[in-house]
């Protein structure tokens, strides 16, 4: 190929590459979203193939050498990460990459979200107005007769084996929050299942104790835990729904090249609802049992739901806002 056709067909690449790396410069990666970084590590791999080329080919020394500048300052930013500690990354991670991609999903989420409420609402006035209905909704293993507050009957066990409670429950929370992510895979249809049975057990459950005059109980005795549990479902439900989407709508890019591009966000969520469920079952085990009043128990689910909001809704942003700004008074 002639050097000035070579040029003429990759120079819209090497472009894009000097754009982010322009704007790392600035503000580090971090000024660069997830999407950002993956596109500055595939413009890489492809300049260092224009750089071998042009070395194979003979081109002039003026397009050998800045394809080799631009290939060198590449490299420090696409192989800073991997030289990182490993905490450093997963800092990082949690304090940044997951957020993101929160945002990112924020749709998928609300369909999740509302997809659980408007199943809870159904089950709870269902049950609320004839019991019986409980024996459509439920698997009969969930369905007991009730005659205490569940705080007592969930909880009156040895507080030496909460530890063991605890990895129970964040191992049970996992299996159900994969299944709804794996779910992603049959076009959604098992994640639509297990959102929809889990709304369906919250709220039938909720109506029942209500029935023997423990509703309040039921709900405080949830509220500790049941923030990040219940978010991190939905999170889960989303990254299933991601992979659905690539299968049923992959819009201009190949099917299997879609998919590709929403496992990588959806493996980000997975990651960050793993932390949330060890959160969440972390506090089942060692803070819901305790034998606290109602109003410390809704009290203490309020205060991780403002913390949770807070985290999801403004983590990451700040160390951002350099790049950005300059990019508008640019």
């Amino acid at each position: 190929m002639r050097e000035r056709t070579f040029v003429v067909r990759r120079q819209d690449g090497w472009d894009r590459l000097e754009e982010l790396l322009a704007r790392a410069d600035r503000g580090g990666l971090r000024a660069l979203e997830p999407a950002e970084l993956q596109r500055l590590a595939l413009l890489y791999r492809a300049t260092t193939s224009d750089l071998a080329a042009a070395q194979s080919r003979d081109y002039t020394s003026a397009t050998r050498d800045y394809l080799n500048r631009l290939t060198a300052r590449a490299h420090a930013y696409v192989y800073v990460e991997a030289a990182r500690p490993g905490w450093a990354r997963v800092a990082t991670f949690f304090a940044e990459t997951f957020p993101r991609e929160v945002r990112a999903s924020w749709a998928s989420i609300a369909a999740c979200t509302a997809l659980t409420v408007l199943a809870a609402l159904a089950a709870y006035w269902l049950v609320g107005e004839r019991s019986q209905n409980v024996y459509a909704l439920l698997p009969h293993e969930l369905i007991y007769v009730i005659d205490k507050p569940i705080h007592d009957a969930n909880f009156a066990f040895d507080r030496n084996f909460s530890a063991v409670m605890a990895s129970a429950i964040i191992t049970n929370n996992i299996k159900v929050a994969m299944l709804a992510f794996a779910g992603g895979m049959t076009f959604g249809v098992l994640t639509f299942w297990a959102l929809l049975q889990n709304g369906l057990m919250v709220g039938a459950l909720g109506a029942l104790y209500a029935a023997k005059g423990f509703g309040l109980d039921f709900w405080a005795t949830v509220a500790p835990h049941g923030v990040f549990e219940l978010s991190a479902i939905q999170i889960a439900g989303a990254s299933g729904f991601l992979l659905a989407q690539a299968l049923i709508a992959p819009g201009r890019l190949r099917r299997i090249d879609a998919l590709k591009a929403n496992a990588r966000r959806a493996a980000t969520l997975m990651l960050g609802v793993a932390g949330m469920l060890v959160v969440a079952g972390t506090i089942e085990g060692f803070v819901t049992p305790q034998r606290t009043s109602i109003a410390f128990r809704i009290g203490f689910g309020a205060s991780t739901a403002a913390v949770l909001a807070l985290y999801l809704g403004l983590a990451g942003r700040r160390r951002a806002a350099p790049a950005q700004a300059l990019e508008r008074g640019a």
